[in-house]
Formats: C-alpha cells, structure tokens, sequence
C-alpha cells in the first residue's frame, strides 16, 4: 500500500479547515476556484502558462471513499462536491480559472475543504511551464543555427536528472510528467513509466541513453579503461561518458584522442559530459575538442555541427544558465543540435507555489433564503490579492483565447465553454484526454497564443467594479 493511501481523507487538509463547516453562514451553494494571479516568476513579457497535473490529484486523493470509520456514508462515501476544470495542457494567462468547486445544502460549507489537495496543481503547471520556457530558448537556437531535416533533435534538448532531488517518489511522477508534456528526454523512470503506462494507452513517452555515472569512471583503476568499457558495450548506438571525474581538460586533451579509433570503429554516438567548472567554458572546450579529434561539417546556415559526438551540460543548469550558454556556443560557431542540457533541481525543485502565485478562493454564496452574494477578496494594502466575484465560466474567444465570464442563469454563448465537469460527488468516467492528445493540445496553443493577454470580460469586469464599489460602501456604513 503506497504510504499516501493510507493516509484517511479527512486528514489530506489543512487543520483550521476541520472548523469552518460551523463557521461558514447558512447556506445552501457555495463556490470556490483555482487561479495563478502572476506568470512564471512575475515574468511581464511572456504571461503565458501551462495548466497541468489535475488528474493525479482527482485520480489519487480526491476520488477516494471515506469509509464509516472516517464518519461519511453519504454519497457512496465519496466527497460531497462537483469540481470542473479546464483542460489539462491548456494555456492560460493570470487570472483565468482553471478550475471550480460547488458545494451544495448541508454540505456547501466544505466548499474549501479540498483547497489543499487542489492547490498542490500549482507545481505541475509551473514545472510545466518551466519546461515549456526552456523549449523556447532552446527553439530559438535551432532556428538560427539547425538546418531543418534535424530539428527533430529538439524533443530530447532538455533531460529531466531531477529524481534523486525530490522529496518523494509521488514528487518525481508529478513534477517528471510535467516536464514530458514538453520533452522526450528524462532519468526519471517513475514518471516516465506512469506516463506511458497510466496515462498514455502504453505507448512510449520518455526516452534516455546508457550512460556513466562518476562511480562507474573511479571504479576502473585508469579513466581511460572506463571510457573504453562504455564504447566496447555501447559503442554501436548512442552512450554518454561523464569526463570531469579527475581533471576535465586532461581528458578532452589526451583521453578523447586515444579513443578516437575505438569509438570510430564502433560507429556510434558520444555524448560528453563535463559535471563541474564553469558550465559555459566546459561546454566549449567540450565542442572544441571533439571537434579536433571527430570534426564538424558547416550545415547550411553556416554553423559546425560535430561528427558522431556531443555535448551533454548536466551542472548548475537553469533557465538563465541555458539561454547564456547557447548564445556562446552560436557565437563560437557552432550549431545549437550540438548541446544537449540535463536539469535537476532546477527543473523539480527550485520552484514553489508563489512562483506563479496560485491561488483557491471563495467567490459566490447563496444563502439559506435565497440571497446570492458575489463574494471577493480585496486587501487594501497588496492588489496582487484580488479575487474574482461570483460563479465564473472560461469560454474561449475567436482568437481561440481564454476570457473569464459570470456565469449566466440562462444559455448565452459567449463562445466555446471551457471547463468540464471532471467529478461530482464520486469519479466521473471518460473525462480524462490521453498524455499525447494533452501534447499536442500544449504545442498547438502555446504556439498561437500571444505572449499577454487580457482575460476578464467586460461583464467580468462590470461585476467586479460593482462588488468594490458594495465592498467600499460597506466600510463606509460601519465606520459611521
């Protein structure tokens, strides 16, 4: 039994919640959504953002019956509550939500008792996103310097090493799935078996090399036998050596020559991968070197590109650290197809829930007689805290963009509807899209969407006014 599992459901919140159900009003509907209120990192040029990792939440934690031991028997013991969510790899913008719960009588005051569990979709969708951003500066290397029969090489251009920096092995699923939706390329088997095995009808997601570890090199009594053991097993298709265990320049100054005819005769592929030091000046002795002992041909945008061997940069990768390295190596002369990165902690673990600043809160209360308030968070001293008024529909526009709506009593189309119901008081089959259909919906809107985007509505933005406006005469009735 996986540890999470045997965890009772009424736990999976945090404490304070347990008494809200007595201090909530009486009420018969009450509703809540999910929001990111920033893009990544308060990034105010590129807004765009990948929703993602709701499933996993629904599938594992919140789909679960609550037995008489936990003290429900209602509703076939699964929680009392409808949740809708957008699509899984759709591109949103601040202030779009990407889900909503409704609590109903009785049991409208557990409207937030699942905030905890939903929030958590925070970290998929900015591994995601993070993912995503990365593939662009990569991208934009292989436009200037890739001749095009190769940009397929852009799939593996950025290598998920992040499972051993991960708190747990759910973390690893998770996170490592996120960064699927955008490249082919991890050492995280657990997510790339739950991937293709749980999310994608069996067929393959992930892939990865075989590859040396510092271990495998110090165990041989001279470097040189360890480099020669993986080109004599593995020689014949693609392997990567890491070349930085004892000293990095020695072994691209004399190593790599004294295995130039070995590795030949194999006919395979050599990655190289420097683990330490200056990550871009390995990364170009690395490129220089094997283009000494392996040479390079000119493509046809006039860019080297290595005979039979690479680069892979493993160390002190980030974002920033990627984009500085590949305008080094454009300006040295060589084709970005050359260089591949490996991120670990940057991609799984130097994120957190405020990098994109997400959010659940309350938006719309209908009392036991019938009143409905529109209900909004409005702190006077941080405006990034807004919330939005009301029960909220997501439709998308002609431009095929999300815009945020009230949602109306009657049928008005205001274009197409983007939530679905993906449970209501119990699992609902049938909702859930395959891991490559998520794909390509992440390719083909992130491709089209503007870098910003406004999308509150004019009616959005008329209820909000107007709830300020009852909000600020409130205060102004009870300091008088």
């Amino acid at each position: 039994m996986n540890v999470w599992s045997a965890i009772p459901p009424p736990v999976l919140t945090d404490s304070y919640k347990l008494a809200h159900s007595v201090l909530y009003p009486d009420a018969e509907k009450m509703v809540a959504y999910g929001e990111f209120r920033k893009a990544f990192a308060g990034d105010t040029h590129d807004q765009r953002m990948v929703y993602y990792g709701i499933r996993y939440i629904i599938e594992n934690h919140i789909s679960r019956r609550w037995t008489m031991e936990d003290i429900v028997k209602e509703h076939d013991g699964y929680f009392p509550a409808k949740i809708e969510s957008l699509p899984e790899g759709t591109v949103v913008y601040p202030h779009v939500p990407v889900y909503q719960i409704t609590t109903y009588n009785e049991f409208a005051p557990l409207v937030t008792y699942l905030e905890t569990l939903l929030v958590m979709v925070w970290y998929p969708s900015t591994v995601a996103t993070l993912s995503r951003r990365v593939r662009d500066v990569v991208k934009r290397s292989f436009d200037e310097s890739v001749d095009p029969d190769n940009y397929f090489l852009l799939d593996s251009r950025l290598h998920d090493f992040g499972f051993r920096g991960c708190t747990s092995v759910e973390q690893s699923i998770i996170g490592g799935c996120a960064h699927l939706l955008n490249f082919n390329g991890t050492d995280t088997l657990s997510a790339a078996y739950y991937a293709q095995f749980h999310l994608n009808d069996g067929e393959p997601v992930g892939t990865s090399i075989p590859a040396t570890e510092h271990s495998v090199m110090t165990s041989y009594r001279h470097e040189l036998d360890a480099i020669l053991a993986v080109i004599d097993k593995f020689g014949a298709g693609t392997f990567a050596c890491v070349m930085d265990s004892y000293d990095y320049r020695y072994a691209m100054e004399k190593l790599l020559p004294a295995v130039k005819s070995q590795k030949l005769a194999k006919g395979g592929f050599m990655v190289l991968r420097p683990d330490s030091g200056d990550p871009i000046e390995v990364v170009l002795m690395g490129l220089r070197a094997a283009d000494k002992v392996f040479g390079t041909k000119v493509n046809s945008k006039g860019f080297k590109v290595l005979q039979g061997c690479g680069i892979i940069q493993g160390d002190g990768v980030d974002y920033d650290t990627i984009g500085k390295i590949l305008d080094a190596v454009l300006k040295a002369g060589y084709s970005a197809q050359n260089v591949a990165f490996g991120m670990g902690g940057g991609l799984l673990q130097r994120v957190n829930r405020d990098t994109m600043n997400f959010a659940n809160k309350l938006s719309s209360v209908v009392y036991r007689n019938g009143e409905r308030r529109d209900v909004m968070k409005y702190p006077k001293t941080d405006a990034s805290k807004i919330s939005l008024p009301g029960e909220l529909e997501v439709c998308n526009n002609q431009a095929n963009l999300p815009m945020t709506y009230p949602r109306p009593s009657t049928t008005e189309q205001r274009g197409t509807p983007q939530f679905q119901v993906i449970y209501d008081h119990g699992p609902v089959t049938g909702v859930w899209d395959k891991f490559s259909t998520i794909q390509g919906r992440l390719r083909q809107q992130w491709n089209n969407s503007p870098l910003k985007h406004s999308p509150i509505s004019a009616e959005l933005q008329a209820k909000i006014d107007h709830t300020v406006a009852e909000l600020q005469a409130s205060i102004v009735d009870r300091q008088h």
